[in-house]
């Protein structure tokens, strides 16, 4: 089995944002863009923790930063994507390309209440930046063609919160564009300026407008994050931050007003509202969604529907998340549901009443498909990061649950192999906290409960790293699933429908049945030796497979013990691992 560059515990490969070079002269092009997207990225993953902190409008629920940054995160892979896909070409990305993926990567990656006006305050620059017709903006945008991408970019995003509030970041937007087009006819970077410089003016107001933040002493967060998205911009036009930053004043808030402490900002806040959060990606029509706006409207609160051309992000805050997610099945097809409770995410959180608790010498996070895998790896003792089908965690997830595990070491069990760069990029994070982070390149979740059988946090911490780097790659590693559409694979062409055994990743059976082809991947992993099989299945797996499974291990591969796991929806029938 491959290990990580410079071994185990060594350093991981370059981060997949690496910075472009600066190109400057005060304009918009494609490669400031890309620039633009790196420095505001990494600007939110310094300044996540004190946004967090301040976060008490609309739900004091302490994730705005870490909203934020997710957001960001996925709005710079897909600008990344451009570029790369453009490496082996002769013509590099245009203006329009660079900006439509950076509002794209925002709008499929939105979290919370805060990235999804985001996602719609880069929607609406790209509109503007990409409209056609424009040759002498194909390549670049001036200041004046700035300005107007900013004011649309303020306009939509009141448009797609359905009942706008002042003092947020609406406000703080309406201010950049103001300043924008004060600028006049001056270049792209004096219009970034200016326009920061205006935002983060109605930054320091924002408390004169909502109570709640005058209460708490604090500015709002949203606003504060997107002063940090211009002031990312000014940097990447100018190639120098702007003199006028946010101040960091003690305790780690962010106010010009008069700041208080994190957990007293907390307890201002309105703690009235819904229970639940519930966002979703949205493939329908404007008409239908339309629609659904009046229905989400009337079950709760904090409505915010952003994107077009087929497909939307939408985001409530209500009491019956069932009901939220009907209304879309209704409008179309709802896809990358995330419902959040508000009272277990607050309990999640570190109570700052409470003294510090001391950190763990050692501990082991873990990526896990499925409910019923979650609660097994944490009955090992492991953090554990939730992949949702489809939808891979990002680094800032992995990230944050490197911190939760709230250890000097930790111990990152990815189970996938496309997440070894993301994985490498959380613990790169995580290791700029002074958290010693080794990351194992486990391939599939049996893999790492072969790892996690073995982790012994009483030894040095090299030695667990090998010891369970070791026994990950004494584990093979099978899955059985089933073919969505016809394709070619490493045992021939597919129809849809078709029962797939795959052995160490590649297509080795094609069947009909899944219980003849888990037997025949079976025989195909033992043939050259095994001690024990892992069986992990899907609760709609029936019973009587694994009996029969476990009955055919039995009389064919003597000596060999069979283990069973129920591993909740985990996205594929059953995963194998033998050692």
């Amino acid at each position: 089995m491959p290990e990580p560059e410079g071994g185990p515990a060594g350093s991981p490969p370059p981060a997949p944002h690496q910075r472009p070079p600066l190109r400057r002269g005060g304009l918009l092009d494609a490669p400031a863009v890309r620039r633009w997207s790196v420095l505001v990225l990494d600007a939110l993953g310094r300044a996540r923790e004190d946004i967090d902190a301040i976060n008490v409008y609309p739900v004091a629920d302490g994730d705005t930063g870490t909203n934020l940054y997710l957001t960001v995160e996925s709005a710079a892979q897909a600008v990344e994507a451009v570029f790369a896909a453009h490496e082996t070409g002769a013509t590099r990305p245009a203006l329009s390309d660079a900006v439509r993926a950076m509002a794209h990567g925002a709008l499929i990656g939105a979290r919370g209440n805060s990235g999804t006006i985001l996602a719609q305050l880069l929607r609406g620059m790209a509109q503007v930046l990409t409209t056609p017709g424009d040759e002498a903006h194909a390549a670049y945008a001036d200041g004046p063609l700035l300005a107007r991408a900013l004011r649309r970019a303020a306009d939509s995003a009141y448009g797609a919160v359905a009942h706008p509030v002042e003092g947020t970041v609406l406000t703080v937007a309406t201010a950049a564009a103001d300043g924008a087009e004060a600028a006049g006819a001056a270049d792209s970077a004096a219009v970034a300026r200016a326009a920061h410089d205006a935002a983060l003016a109605a930054l320091g107001e924002t408390p004169r407008h909502l109570a709640v933040l005058a209460r708490a002493g604090v500015v709002d967060a949203g606003g504060r994050g997107f002063v940090t998205v211009l002031h990312a911009l000014v940097e990447a036009l100018t190639g120098e931050a702007p003199a006028r930053a946010v101040p960091r004043p003690p305790g780690g808030l962010v106010a010009p007003c008069a700041a208080a402490p994190a957990d007293h900002a907390a307890a201002e806040a309105d703690t009235d509202g819904p229970a639940y959060e519930v966002i979703y990606l949205l493939d329908a029509e404007d008409a239908a969604v339309d629609r659904l706006r009046g229905r989400l409207d009337a079950l709760g609160d904090s409505l915010v529907v952003v994107g077009g051309d087929g497909l939307w992000n939408v985001h409530v805050h209500v009491d019956d998340a069932g009901a939220a997610v009907e209304a879309g099945i209704e409008a179309g097809r709802p896809h990358r549901v995330r419902i959040t409770h508000f009272g277990a995410q607050a309990a999640a959180r570190p109570d700052a009443a409470q003294p510090p608790r001391e950190r763990a010498p050692r501990a082991v996070v873990a990526v896990v498909p499925g409910d019923g895998l979650a609660e097994l790896y944490a009955q090992g003792g492991a953090t554990t990061v939730h992949a949702r089908s489809g939808e891979p965690p990002a680094s800032g997830e992995l990230a944050e649950a490197i911190r939760r595990a709230h250890a000097h070491e930790v111990v990152l069990l990815p189970n996938d192999p496309e997440l070894r760069h993301t994985a490498a990029a959380a613990a790169e994070q995580a290791r700029g906290d002074g958290i010693r982070v080794a990351l194992i390149p486990t391939r599939s979740a049996v893999q790492g409960i072969a790892a996690l059988a073995v982790h012994e946090g009483g030894r040095r911490f090299d030695e667990d790293v090998v010891a369970m780097t070791s026994a990950a790659g004494a584990t093979r590693h099978g899955e059985i699933s089933v073919a969505e559409r016809q394709s070619w694979t490493t045992a021939g062409i597919c129809q849809a429908g078709d029962v797939l055994g795959l052995v160490d990743g590649d297509v080795a059976v094609i069947g009909t049945d899944l219980t003849d082809t888990a037997r025949t991947v079976l025989d195909r992993m033992l043939s050259a030796g095994g001690e024990m099989v892992t069986l992990v299945l899907d609760d709609e797996v029936p019973e009587q497979v694994a009996d029969l499974l476990e009955r055919h291990v039995r009389t064919r591969h003597l000596a060999v013990d069979t283990v069973v796991y129920r591993g909740g929806r985990q996205g594929s029938p059953m995963l194998i691992g033998v050692e």
